[in-house]
């Protein structure tokens, strides 16, 4: 009897997350009214305000492209880890949070035309064993395939054999690390990236990998003021198509009003004006 009742329960509150779910979109297909959901921790890309407004490159370039749209958006704070549920509940309409476009998360949901394309890079201690990884102050394109990228990965898994490498969980960056060093050395994820850039300064991890524009953010606070870049700036197909916003599927006229005013951006030099505000450089892509 208890295994019954508790069907029951399950089968109630799942038809009323339907029905919620299903009303909330009815509503919604006006869109006068559009709420986007940001981690407010990830700088320069979002960043959550002393009197918890949220600031940043997206949240202003979220501020062009609904005038450009002429609708009203809700900027909202929503942990990483659940926003990809969320977006699929209808808890919110959109993500931008430096959402990389991958094939896989294609398969869960929709996304809009990039407005970002950014490297990837390996961060240390200043001065440290690791300050100096194969391939340091330069720039390399790798494509994802094992034979043409072989020789940069190869450099860097010598290097880092038997060490600590820090990654935030879920992005685009982890597979790449655990495919190319899960075999030599000792990955560790974490929920977010100021929490391995603190056990990177603590000295409980040998390196970080993250996004380059969020460490060009970090190293400017007073508590990763002995952090650097180390290795090669990683770019190319290997990350996707660049960072996009990611929708349901089922607001294809949503992504559609949102195509056009990212175009927009892009073409006014919008896109590349705020960059260079915040990253002191442009991740437009090209």
């Amino acid at each position: 009897m208890r295994a019954l009742a508790v069907t029951a329960k399950v089968l109630t509150l799942s038809a009323a997350i339907v029905a919620s779910t299903f009303s909330l979109h009815a509503e919604a297909k006006d869109w006068q009214n559009v709420t986007i959901a940001l981690e407010g921790g990830y700088e320069p890309w979002n960043l959550t305000r002393p009197d918890g407004s949220l600031g940043g490159f997206e949240p202003e370039l979220a501020q062009d492209l609904c005038t450009r749209m002429k609708v009203k958006c809700k900027l909202i704070a929503q942990d990483w880890d659940g926003m990809m549920a969320g977006l699929k509940v209808g808890k919110f309409d959109v993500i931008m949070d430096a959402l990389s476009v991958t094939e896989e998360r294609k398969k869960e949901i929709a996304f809009s035309l990039p407005y970002a394309s950014t490297p990837a890079v390996f961060a240390a201690v200043k001065n440290g064993r690791l300050a100096n990884l194969p391939g340091t102050g330069k720039e390399v394109r790798l494509t994802g395939n094992p034979a043409t990228d072989k020789p940069t990965v190869d450099a860097l898994r010598t290097s880092l054999k038997g060490k600590s490498i820090g990654i935030q969980a879920g992005t685009v960056y982890a597979p790449f690390i655990y495919k190319s060093f899960k075999d030599i050395a000792t990955i560790r994820e974490y929920k977010t990236a100021a929490e391995h850039d603190l056990d990177l300064t603590a000295g409980r991890i040998d390196v970080v990998f993250d996004d380059a524009t969020y460490f060009m953010s970090a190293f400017a606070k007073p508590d990763n003021k002995n952090l650097a870049f180390t290795g090669p700036k990683i770019v190319g197909p290997i990350w996707g198509e660049g960072e996009a916003l990611g929708l349901r599927k089922t607001d294809a006229d949503l992504k559609a009003k949102f195509d056009v005013a990212i175009k927009a951006a892009l073409a006014d030099g919008t896109v590349k004006k705020l960059s260079e505000k915040w990253f002191k450089l442009n991740v437009a892509p090209k």
